[in-house]
């Protein structure tokens, strides 16, 4: 896959979670469930989906497999990085959702996203060795400046929870653990297709949640059952599995912190949705502590853009000549031009 399809690919999954926070907000007014049991049927639904999809497709799968080779993985390792991402997802999702129903649509979307793009930094200098510079640093001061704002700037209206934006920060780890670690397995020659990533992420999550979701209440109100089947038929095809299959699809070729970058189109799209459609307020603490995270993640790109830009130029010519025909074909040798 291209770089440029990896970048659309998390671009529409971004902005189709960006509807997620509204949907969920009204399937937990209308149906009675609980975080937890939201987050186990959504998980369950895309988990079948996705089985069926496996059913459909298995011929084209078949043609198409990667075959890479990888190194072989002893069952202690596989089984970690099938929980690893497994749970950290099933994290991310059920700490969000718990956040919007604690503090609403869009401080629980904005702080979520705001503060993973830091975390992944973080973990990317913790795991992977990446450097921070001085953007990287000036982007962690931002964000907590953000978070702080939000905190501090509260009028006593409500419009900020501190339980729920603990509950975003969460959500934000979990995220950061997911995103993080691909990368790392990637790099490691040891990720499996995003198909079977996605497939055994949501099986995790579904046996995780079955304990905690039949606990706070499995089976939704039969009141207004119709409007929460629709919503709920919405949740697990568009923003699950339609949205994470590309995601992890577009996770490969695209590096860590660009994604957390792009998926900044989720607390934008959920905070015009939450502001205009569903008459949350925005306060003016609200504003400006969004406003300050999104100009940290924003640093945080642009010096990683930065980064990027002063690696390729340090390279020989010849290793920035990946087409010396000109001809849209990858070097058939394989090998730089200076070499030949």
């Amino acid at each position: 896959m291209s770089v440029g399809r990896g970048l659309l690919y998390v671009a529409v999954a971004a902005t189709s979670w960006g509807t997620t926070g509204a949907t969920a907000g009204l399937l937990m007014g209308s149906s009675g469930l609980g975080p937890a049991a939201l987050t186990f049927w959504r998980t369950a639904g895309g988990l079948v989906l996705l089985l069926a999809a496996r059913i459909v497709m298995r011929r084209r799968a078949a043609r198409t497999r990667d075959r890479a080779v990888r190194p072989c993985e002893t069952w202690p390792r596989r089984t970690a990085r099938v929980l690893v991402t497994g749970i950290g997802l099933t994290v991310f999702q059920t700490a969000y959702f718990a956040a919007v129903e604690a503090t609403g649509i869009a401080v629980g979307t904005v702080v979520t996203l705001g503060a993973s793009p830091v975390l992944v930094a973080l973990g990317g200098r913790l795991l992977m060795g990446e450097r921070l510079g001085a953007g990287g640093v000036t982007a962690v001061g931002g964000a907590c400046a953000g978070l702080a704002v939000l905190m501090l700037g509260n009028d006593g209206t409500g419009a900020v929870r501190p339980a729920g934006v603990a509950l975003a920060l969460l959500s934000a780890a979990g995220y950061a653990v997911v995103t993080v670690y691909a990368r790392v397995l990637e790099r490691e020659k040891r990720a499996t297709d995003p198909f079977t990533t996605t497939v055994t992420s949501f099986a995790v999550g579904t046996v995780c949640l079955l304990p905690l979701a039949a606990a706070e209440g499995l089976w939704p109100q039969d009141e207004q059952l119709g409007r929460t089947l629709a919503l709920g038929a919405y949740l697990v095809t568009v923003p699950t599995a339609l949205a994470y299959g590309l995601f992890f699809a577009g996770l490969v070729v695209v590096r860590a912190t660009t994604v957390s970058v792009i998926t900044l189109l989720e607390p934008v799209t959920a905070a015009v949705i939450a502001v205009a459609l569903l008459g949350e307020r925005l306060t003016a603490a609200t504003a400006l502590g969004t406003a300050v995270l999104l100009c940290a993640v924003a640093a945080l790109a642009a010096a990683e853009a930065r980064g990027t830009a002063a690696s390729a130029a340090a390279k020989p010519l010849g290793d920035r000549l990946p087409d010396p025909l000109g001809d849209g074909l990858p070097d058939p040798l394989g090998i730089p031009v200076r070499e030949r």
